[in-house]
């Protein structure tokens, strides 16, 4: 006997991860500001990993415990902004962004191409001319971030203070209802 597994398409699948990961957001625990700041922290945070070529990682955690946001939610918010290819899909208007704000043009040392064959063989110099030729990237990623980050801490809060009081508007007409059935019984 064959068992039919259920196949998901890319679409579907992403859709599924992006809900399953909404909902851990709003049953986070730690109240909505709390959860609202992680979760802007980490969508914001998500803006700046291609840019610093994810060593923005390394100051993830400190920087939410310093807010005193939920670290949870800011990995929930991460993972919301790596699903939706925001940081791909602004990288060329943050270049832009960047070179007006910082019209200089950035050049460090002599400058080489980038090669991997080079980076193996222990010569870093293309890899800090790679970091350097991004400023301009890194600029505009950490404008997006912020604004992006500021927008998404008062849309989550707004959510999941509307889910605490549609949880509470269940568990009190479920009560209602036990509490009719009860006095129904006795009657």
């Amino acid at each position: 006997m064959s068992t039919k597994q259920n196949k998901y398409n890319f679409f579907q699948r992403f859709g599924r991860a992006f809900k399953l990961n909404f909902t851990k957001l709003l049953r986070s625990p730690g109240g909505a500001r709390k959860v609202a700041m992680g979760f802007a922290i980490g969508f914001g945070l998500e803006m700046l990993v291609i840019s610093t070529a994810s060593l923005i990682y390394i100051l993830f955690v400190p920087i939410v415990r310093l807010a005193k946001g939920s670290i949870p939610a800011s990995i929930i918010g991460n993972i919301i902004g790596k699903l939706s290819f925001l940081p791909v899909l602004l990288l060329p208007f943050a270049r832009q962004l960047g070179k007006t704000i910082f019209p200089m043009k950035v050049r460090i040392g002599d400058h080489t191409h980038f090669s991997l064959q080079n980076l193996l063989h222990g010569d870093f110099h293309s890899l800090v001319g790679l970091l350097h030729g991004g400023v301009h990237a890194l600029i505009g990623m950490t404008i997006f971030g912020i604004v992006l980050g500021s927008i998404s801490y008062f849309i989550v809060h707004y959510l999941y203070e509307k889910e605490r009081s549609n949880r509470l508007k269940r568990r009190r007409l479920k009560h209602e209802i036990r509490i009719g059935r009860i006095e129904k019984n006795l009657i």
